[in-house]
């Protein structure tokens, strides 16, 4: 059984770039096996709580529900499952990968070693904290850790964690959770055996394969969309005053996801409704037709 999700964070309504995940998951999903032998689940990642947007969440199903999306089961929200991660935390700290870290970002960055996403953790606090500090947050021992995976559009990623990225943050100075933590224990708890997201989170993979060997639990098979930009190179965001996608015309939005993802639709299809639209999509879904690149302007 084929197991898809789409996963978005209730910051905002949805827009271009995230709808390209939304399609991109859901088409995955329905050209394995329909509905006989495929689900696509909905997740909201409320788990960052200072940045959820009121009725957001709600906004996001009723856009999906739009465009014809229809998701199997119940939905599940990450701030209910807090239990579930803290039972992660306290396995990785049995076996010893875990440890609190007393360091401030500033501190972190005068280290001046850069990596895939800044400045790289130097392992100031893994050998214990030091006299008079108290942890801040908690961190996983990368220990030399080489993950290489194949990504069904972007080919094969390899990744020194220790060199590329240091020891990371599992459990945030603000007592949250970690997004990387969290992806990895709900992933495994719907069963996902196939992840489709956008290529933003492409150097996230190998610490979530790296935290699913840890914690001994499956590794979902991945394919990274390119992300939307806008003329300034910009990823689509809220932050980027990204335009909100309007529920009144669903069709034309959807043409432009498909031109993006390289699928070149008809154009009579545009004015036969969604039903159409979306057949001949499931149809013509193919890897290989999406453009192996981590970002791609976009196209509405």
């Amino acid at each position: 059984m084929y197991r898809g999700r789409f996963a978005p964070s209730p910051t905002g309504p949805l827009h271009f770039g995230s709808l390209v995940a939304a399609v991109g998951s859901y088409l995955d999903a329905k050209a394995h096996g329909g509905a006989q032998h495929s689900e696509w689940l909905l997740r909201i990642e409320d788990i960052d709580t200072p940045r959820n947007v009121a009725g957001a969440a709600d906004d996001i199903l009723r856009t999906l529900e739009a465009f014809g999306m229809a998701w199997d089961g119940p939905v599940v929200y990450q701030s209910a499952r807090t239990d579930a991660y803290q039972a992660a935390l306290e396995q990785l700290r049995s076996r010893g990968t875990l440890y609190g870290c007393a360091c401030t970002r500033r501190e972190i960055a005068d280290s001046g070693i850069h990596g895939i996403d800044g400045p790289v953790y130097p392992g100031t606090c893994s050998g214990g904290l030091p006299a008079g500090r108290a942890a801040r947050a908690l961190r996983v021992r990368t220990q030399g850790a080489h993950i290489t995976f194949e990504d069904y559009i972007q080919g094969t990623i390899t990744q020194d964690i220790e060199q590329e990225v240091g020891d990371f943050v599992v459990g945030r100075a603000d007592g949250l959770m970690a997004y990387q933590l969290a992806v990895v224990v709900d992933d495994a708890a719907q069963e996902i055996t196939n992840v489709v997201r956008g290529a933003d989170l492409l150097d996230s993979t190998p610490r979530q394969i790296l935290l699913q060997r840890l914690l001994e639990l499956p590794t979902p098979h991945y394919a990274h969309l390119p992300v939307a930009i806008n003329d300034k190179g910009e990823k689509l965001s809220k932050q980027t005053r990204a335009h909100a996608i309007s529920t009144q015309k669903p069709a034309p939005d959807l043409v432009n996801v498909l031109s993006f993802l390289g699928l070149q639709p008809p154009a009579e299809l545009l004015q036969a409704g969604l039903t159409p639209l979306w057949e001949w999509a499931v149809t013509n879904w193919q890897y290989g037709r999406i453009p192996p690149l981590r970002s791609r302007l976009a196209t509405g």
